[in-house]
């Protein structure tokens, strides 16, 4: 009884103190937050007749179905982006589970490998992304990593449409390096959360590499496998080279049709988070919890 009573008192205590640090950002949400969230939606619906005031007539759906039937701009760009999304999601994902096992491994110079492959999430963020992309830098640093890795006398010599397939697949690569940072750092926590003594039992037990990474390196790091893939998908959805990012920012801040803006915006933004919660159901069918017994 007196452990129950202890377990019931610690797990109280441990929600307040949880409460405790939620209730800064709960605060923040409520001052700055949920107004233009509710103007947004409000906005999406209405057209605005006159700046002074900011006053609005509803007008129901017609932002909506403007988007799908007359802008010719937004339904093909809207499908690329996901189809581009669906397609390098698994990539990234297997890419970083690949290369956090490699450093997992008893290597020289692992916290330097780990550096390097953190580096372009710190240039990637905000300001100093938005900086080198108008510098140019980063088209440059793909230029140059292809001359270093094929010379164009290689590429001549293989043809045009060889050439175009090896470049394509460099692109890749520089897209993998630059977005799998946060995710090789997360796996690596998994990695190295699992107990060592599972291995050792598994080796016991004359358990192969294989057969050790499909039946406890997986299923233990599956909780992190999905944080990761509703973090890519959220980053590339909301990637700054993203397009529809920056069509909505031109319809709403350069041409200043807010409404219309708003409207595209709640458009991806549902589709998005229709994506997550099919993901967060579909995990239930391959997520392993260490807590359950």
């Amino acid at each position: 009884m007196n452990n129950r009573r202890i377990s019931l008192r610690g797990r109280t205590l441990r929600v307040s103190q949880g409460y405790l640090f939620v209730f800064p950002w709960i605060i923040g949400f409520l001052l700055f937050f949920v107004y233009p969230l509710v103007q947004s939606i409000h906005l999406s619906f209405s057209k605005i007749t006159s700046i002074k005031g900011f006053k609005m007539e509803w007008v129901g759906a017609a932002n909506y179905i403007k988007a799908f039937v007359w802008d010719i701009n937004f339904v093909p760009m809207f499908i690329s982006v996901v189809k581009s999304t669906l397609v390098n999601t698994p990539i990234i994902i297997v890419f970083s589970l690949f290369i956090a096992i490699l450093l997992n491994k008893k290597i020289k110079f692992r916290a330097f490998f780990r550096e390097i492959f953190f580096l372009p999430v710190v240039l990637g963020s905000g300001f100093i992304m938005q900086e080198l992309i108008d510098m140019g830098v980063q088209q440059q640093v793909i230029d140059l990593s292809k001359i270093i890795l094929l010379p164009q006398q290689v590429l001549q010599y293989l043809g045009s449409n060889f050439s175009a397939i090896i470049q394509n697949y460099l692109n890749l690569i520089t897209l993998l390096l630059w977005k799998s940072g946060v995710q090789i750092l997360l796996f690596l926590s998994g990695l190295q959360s699992i107990s060592k003594s599972l291995y050792e039992a598994a080796r016991c037990d004359s358990a192969t590499e294989w057969e050790m990474f499909w039946k406890i390196t997986l299923p233990m790091i599956s909780p992190i496998i999905l944080l990761n893939v509703v973090y890519t998908l959220v980053d590339s959805f909301t990637d700054i080279n993203n397009p529809i990012v920056t069509y909505l920012v031109n319809v709403s801040i350069k041409q200043f049709n807010l409404e219309y803006g708003a409207a595209m915006g709640w458009i991806y933004f549902i589709f998005i988070f229709i994506m997550i919660i099919l993901m967060f159901i579909l995990s239930k069918l391959f997520i392993h919890s260490s807590y359950e017994r």
